[in-house]
């Protein structure tokens, strides 16, 4: 099974409407809605509650006063400096507010008409402060604060080598800037949460990435004991990292249910989610770059400015860190150093997304890479085999710190550079320059590098994150000889349940329709780290081959006992244990696991049971690595951008299951695509989130996306037996710079350098009359 290209078992029982989804559940639930703040930043001078509590079917209403006591402070488990700023994050606000859309009220009626209806009668006054926008504004002097402590929460440095050296008489250095713009997940379900209380103990179905890390959280936040806590994520319409959190809402409504004994409900709308899930991105790069006449790199060196939003969440302070470890990628240079500085702004706060800082350093070094190659006159892949890592020098400790250990650059890029046609689109590309046309072609390059199945806990530690990246897997072998299997990793959408069975079937053989995967509900899987940064095969899966392991050695010594040989004399063949030299005499695992549970005759000292549960703590991170090409033609008359081919080639070591990986790779692609060129979560001048609606939101369908041809070239890992690397998050961190490249390189004739995301047509077209020093219609078009 392992390697076959089999369907989703998952998606038969998904595309028939048999899911069981949030908003699926809680019918007989009391319906919570949330007062949330029009204003950026205000003072709250008073909450009038009487009128809404007087509202028809309404049961309570109730203030931030009201819960001040017991709502204590939404977490932060990433304080990335001794220093840090983490102010006191109430789930609902008390006295002010720093972002619009922060929930200021709640009511409770008994369906969401009569809540909703209620929420218009609660009369909030304001006294309005003015908004922090700008990140370069905020830290200046004199600024409007905030919080207390000012707008800086951290700064966090990293260097290694001679940096100094590196640049001092470089004959070429380029310093850049660019603009990482705010983003907001957008998954196919918003976010829900049912809580009902049953004594002191307390049931949550929540649309969340992270069950068990809520479950801890959520006892740490509230003060009720972990063990009267069950936290239950059934079916999840995706997440992208807006469900990696601990959320406003999941608190309130958790204290809720306590207060009124009764299960509560709250579902969130679309416009409402866009401006209360956590964002994404947000930085503003200064990257300068050192190398000599011939290319060869000399020195990196980054100054970051992320946008924390107004206060931070889970892991906000570690994901710009994230990005610190890959900004030099794929390549060798002397010197490297890295600085990011976190900022409070009026603004959504922002964590986790898709790639989560890897994205936003993998865009960088692409881009100026390409900029490097421009400036020298050299084709920008000729320029990136030229400083790349080499295959024969694999495992290879980069300037960053970090040890890649597998890799090959060179198959990854040949392969992609052969299905999309380079030499002859660069052929064409050089004619159709020559000719002067208007719509120009533009090839962009992105080969990149990252790290990911978030675990090592070591590791992590290290970089002050409060919890560890191990992850738990248990196998119950029923005496029919079916298996359960009870992972900790948390599936929302990423084909779990087929590829855990693949990966059983294999290891204990048994037949793949024989094997239930269960996952996402802390009372059946006890332990767990949950999924993101594409860890749950790198890690899970490999806690899993070591349950599996268990089982077979447990199976064993039953089997020998019932043979009456020793299990040394015993040999595994599938799903088998069989005497060695006479295959004819053996066992199923099967027909042991029967016998187990009989109990009549096993070996002395030999417990009744074949269940065996496992822990896997990685040694090091995954590192799946890829080369993406993009041909865009540029309209310059319009702006208007068209990607006329796309070939993605990933390497993301063994594949359990080809069709999942290529689903994965589509749907990244498809995001980082989203960046480049339509997605942007844009403020006004008073802080208002003017794209709080799908709207203004421009999220492209698939008609807006192109055909993306795909390959693969396998390195395996060597830092897990599986020799398996992550790819939930490879097309997202790939694609965004391979099409902006594109379009820049399309518009290099013109003296254009860069395009700020998104490459909208009007800013394509406004960077094309700002190089030529013009910015009217018959200019850019001259």
């Amino acid at each position: 099974m392992f390697g076959e290209p089999v369907k989703r078992v998952e998606d038969d029982r998904l595309l028939r409407g048999q899911g069981a989804y949030l908003d699926d559940l809680g019918h007989d639930a009391l319906a919570a809605a949330f007062v949330r703040s029009p204003h950026a930043h205000a003072r709250i001078t008073s909450v009038d509650l009487s009128a809404a509590r007087r509202a028809p079917g309404v049961l309570a209403v109730f203030s931030g006063t009201d819960l001040a006591a017991e709502q204590g402070s939404l977490p932060c488990a990433w304080p990335v400096t001794p220093d840090i700023v983490i102010p006191n994050h109430p789930p609902m606000a008390v006295d002010t507010v720093r972002y619009g859309g922060e929930i200021v009220a709640a009511v409770v009626a008994r369906d969401r008409y009569a809540a909703a209806d209620a929420l218009e009668l609660v009369d909030v006054t304001y006294e309005p402060l003015e908004p922090v926008l700008d990140m370069e504004a905020a830290l200046a002097e004199g600024s409007v604060k905030v919080h207390e402590a000012g707008n800086k929460s951290f700064t966090w440095p990293f260097a290694n080598g001679d940096i100094e050296a590196a640049f001092r008489d470089a004959p070429v250095v380029l310093e850049r800037t660019y603009r990482q713009q705010r983003l907001i997940p957008c998954a196919m379900e918003p976010r829900a949460v049912v809580c009902a209380p049953v004594g002191d103990e307390f049931t949550m179905w929540t649309a969340t990435q992270i069950p068990h890390v809520l479950r801890v959280m959520l006892a740490l936040v509230t003060g009720i004991g972990e063990q009267n806590l069950r936290v239950i994520a059934p079916d999840v319409g995706g997440g992208f990292g807006s469900k990696l959190q601990v959320t406003a809402e999941e608190v309130l409504a958790l204290l809720i249910a306590r207060r009124l004994g009764r299960p509560v409900k709250w579902t969130e709308s679309r416009s409402e989610g866009n401006v209360a899930v956590h964002h994404g991105r947000d930085q503003l790069q200064r990257i300068r770059i050192a190398a000599d006449a011939d290319g060869r790199l000399r020195g990196l060196d980054v100054d970051l400015l992320a946008d924390m939003g107004a206060y931070l969440m889970l892991v906000t302070p570690g994901v710009p860190l994230l990005g610190a470890f890959m900004y030099n990628a794929i390549y060798k240079m002397d010197a490297y150093r890295f600085s990011c500085t976190g900022v409070f702004t009026t603004k959504t706060p922002t964590d986790a997304y898709r790639g989560a800082g890897r994205p936003e350093a993998t865009y960088a070094i692409e881009h100026i890479i390409d900029d490097l190659a421009a400036h020298l006159g050299m084709d920008p892949l000729e320029l990136r085999m030229r400083n790349w890592i080499k295959h024969e020098e694999f495992p290879f400790t980069t300037i960053a710190g970090l040890t890649y250990d597998s890799g090959n650059y060179e198959a990854a890029t040949a392969e992609a550079r052969s299905l999309f046609r380079y030499d002859e689109l660069r052929a064409e590309q050089a004619e159709r320059n020559a000719a002067g046309g208007t719509v120009r072609l533009g090839i962009g390059v992105s080969t990149f590098t990252e790290m990911c199945g978030l675990a090592p806990s070591r590791i992590l530690g290290s970089l002050a994150y409060a919890a560890g990246g191990w992850e738990h897997a248990s196998i119950r072998m029923l005496p029919t000889g079916k298996v359960e299997v009870v992972t900790g990793s948390s599936a929302h959408g990423q084909g779990h349940e087929t590829a855990w069975s693949q990966i059983v079937a294999d290891e204990l053989g048994v037949p793949f329709e024989d094997i239930r995967v269960l996952h996402g509900d802390t009372q059946v899987s006890p332990k767990g780290m949950d999924t993101y940064g594409s860890r749950s095969l790198v890690v899970g899966g490999t806690a899993l081959v070591s349950a599996c392991g268990k089982v077979r050695d447990k199976a064993r010594i039953i089997a020998a006992g019932m043979l009456e040989v020793a299990p040394e004399d015993l040999e595994w063949d599938a799903g088998r244990w069989a005497v060695r030299g006479d295959p004819d005499q053996g066992k199923t695992i099967g027909e042991i696991a029967f016998a187990a549970f009989a109990a009549h005759a096993l070996p002395e000292g030999v417990e009744p049971s074949l269940d065996s549960d496992a822990t896997y703590d990685p040694d090091n991170f995954s590192f799946p690595h890829g080369t993406h090409l993009c041909a865009a033609e540029v309209d310059t008359e319009t702006g208007a951008v068209k990607i006329r081919s796309y070939v993605a080639v990933d390497d993301v070591g063994v594949v359990v299951n080809p069709l999942i990986v290529e689903g994965q790779v589509h749907g990244g692609i498809a995001q980082g695509v989203a960046q480049a060129l339509y997605e942007e979560a844009a403020y006004d001048s008073s802080g208002n989130l003017v794209t709080a609606t799908l709207a203004d939101y421009l999220m492209p369908s698939a008609a807006d996306l192109p055909s993306f041809v795909t390959s693969r070239t396998s390195t395996p890992s060597t830092s897990n037996p599986l020799g398996v690397k992550g790819v939930g998050e490879a097309g997202t961190i790939a694609s965004t710079p391979a099409v902006v490249n594109a379009i820049v390189d399309a518009l290099r004739p013109f003296g254009v350098a860069d395009v700020p995301m998104p490459c909208t047509p009007e800013r394509v077209w406004r960077a094309i009359a700002e190089a030529r020093g013009s910015a009217d219609p018959e200019g850019a078009s001259a």
